[in-house]
């Protein structure tokens, strides 16, 4: 029988495969949107929409590609000890997204529009490459199977 698996599913041995092929995706889907954003918004709004663009891919694929980062980084550590990481960077995560929304609020350099569309693509694009950069990890287990029971 032949293998039906499509040639963009990887094995991997690395435990962190998967996250790191989601980071990747990630950061790819976020470069993608960029390119995109700054094609439109550019001439549509010029420097504002430059401007725009490049807050919100940073704000939103930051937001998101941090995470990752965090779980990478938090890998290795005792469980506890990584949930209190990743929760604490969560919540820093959205006092930043607070302050700098906060700050950018009255300003008039960027454009508003560019801002917003390239914040909420940034969330959606980043977010569905690293799924589909995670789902087409194939990581290998090991299922022990106790003996005397």
């Amino acid at each position: 029988m032949a293998d039906d698996t499509p040639d963009i599913v990887r094995a991997t041995t690395d435990p962190l495969g998967a996250l790191k092929a989601g980071l990747r995706y990630g950061a790819l889907g976020l470069v993608a949107l960029f390119v995109i954003g700054l094609a439109v918004w550019v001439p549509i709004a010029h420097t504002p929409g430059l401007w725009g663009v490049l807050i919100g891919a940073g704000v939103g694929g930051g937001f998101i590609l941090v995470t990752i980062l965090v779980v990478l980084g938090t890998a290795k550590l005792p469980p506890t000890t990584s949930l209190y990481i990743i929760m604490g960077s969560w919540f820093l995560k959205m006092v930043a997204v607070i302050v700098v929304m906060a700050i950018l609020r009255n300003m008039t350099f960027y454009d508003k529009g560019a801002l917003v569309s390239m914040l909420i693509g940034a969330i959606v694009i980043v977010l569905g490459a690293e799924f589909y950069g995670v789902l087409r990890t194939r990581v290998p287990y090991i299922d022990e199977v106790s003996k005397g029971h």
